[in-house]
């Protein structure tokens, strides 16, 4: 099992960036697909962005697309989410967990089985 601990949250205006950090705890982080999620208040934890164990493939939720970034860096355990142009429906609990392939993204969080402890995001004025 693999321990997650993602970073990088805050309060941030509208129009704002941030970027999120989950380092993994060993080093078969690399051999396995990654996802991002978040949780709204009130609402199910939902899929944002993924990539594949090596970064070749992203995947974005429709509602991120052309403002988020998913990337990598497998020599340090560390997957990121560079957040552009938030808004404030972006406000949630940011969670990284780690998929049990290499490739497969899955966008249902019931196949993930590793989790991090969440970093809060609020977009405001």
């Amino acid at each position: 099992q693999v321990q997650l601990v993602e970073s990088g949250g805050g309060l941030v205006q509208p129009g704002g960036s941030l970027r999120l950090s989950c380092a993994a705890s060993e080093r078969t982080f690399s051999r396995r697909a990654m996802g991002w999620f978040r949780q709204a208040p009130g609402k199910e934890r939902e899929f944002v962005a993924g990539t594949s164990w090596n970064g070749g493939n992203t995947y974005f939720t429709d509602s991120v697309k052309g403002r988020f970034t998913i990337s990598r860096d497998n020599a340090k355990n560390t997957v990121y989410l560079q957040m552009n142009n938030l808004k404030p429906e972006d406000t949630a609990v940011y969670y990284c967990a780690a998929a049990p392939g290499l490739f497969s993204v899955p966008f249902d969080r019931r196949q993930y089985s590793d989790w991090g402890q969440g970093t809060q995001v609020t977009v405001s004025s």
